[in-house]
C-alpha cells in the first residue's frame, strides 16, 4: 500500500500526527516540570541568599598522617575555642573513628564561630542540632563554615557519614552560655 490509509479505511499516520505535535498530556508535563525547576530555584537562591544558608568551603589541604600534632591544630584538647576578637571564636576541630577532638565547646551567646575540621582516619559529617552547621569531612581537608549562635542552650553534634562499627558512639555538644543581662 502506497496510500496513507490503510486497507480498513482508518486514518493512517500522516493524518493523526502532524509534524511537531505534542499530547496534551506530554505538554502538561513539560510546563509542570519547568515550573518544578524554576521553583527549585527559587528555593535555593532564598536559602542562600535570604536564610544565610552556605556550602562549607574546602579551605585548605593538611596531612591526614601529622595534623594532629601540627598547630594550630595540636593544641584542640587543651585550648578548644580561641578568641580571635570580642565576639568572634575560633574552633579547630578534629573527626577521627570514633570520636571528636575536642567534643564539648562552650561559647556565649551572640558569638560568631569559625569551625576548622579535618578528619585524619575516613570520611566522616558533623552536623550540630537546631543550627545551620552540616559538614562533609573528608581526610587530608579542612572544611570552614561559620555561623552566628544567638540563642543560648545545648547543641548536641553527630557524625551523620557512617565511619565504621563505632559510629553510633560519635558524638558530642555545643554549650551557648547566657549572656549577662
Amino acid at each position: 500500500m502506497t496510500d496513507e490509509t490503510s486497507s480498513a479505511g482508518s486514518p493512517g499516520p500522516a493524518e493523526t500526527h502532524e509534524e511537531g505535535w505534542i499530547d496534551p498530556t506530554e505538554r502538561n508535563w513539560f510546563r509542570f516540570s519547568i515550573v518544578l525547576l524554576v521553583a527549585f530555584a527559587v528555593a535555593v537562591g532564598v536559602a542562600g541568599f535570604a536564610l544565610g544558608f552556605q556550602v562549607p568551603g574546602d579551605e585548605a589541604r593538611v596531612d591526614p598522617r601529622t595534623v594532629a600534632d601540627e598547630a594550630p591544630w595540636s593544641d584542640r584538647i587543651d585550648n578548644p575555642v580561641r578568641e580571635v576578637a570580642p565576639g568572634e571564636y575560633v574552633v579547630y576541630m578534629i573527626a577521627r573513628q570514633f570520636r571528636y577532638e575536642p567534643n564539648t565547646i562552650t561559647v556565649p551567646e551572640g558569638s560568631t564561630i569559625t569551625f576548622y575540621v579535618t578528619s585524619i582516619d575516613v570520611q566522616h559529617g558533623l552536623k550540630i542540632q537546631d543550627t545551620n552547621i552540616n559538614l562533609q569531612i573528608v581526610p587530608g581537608q579542612v572544611s570552614k563554615l561559620t555561623t552566628t549562635l544567638d540563642k543560648a542552650g545545648t547543641y548536641p553534634f553527630i557524625c551523620h557519614e557512617f565511619c565504621g562499627l563505632g559510629h553510633a558512639g560519635m558524638f558530642g555538644t555545643l554549650t551557648v552560655e547566657a549572656g549577662e543581662g
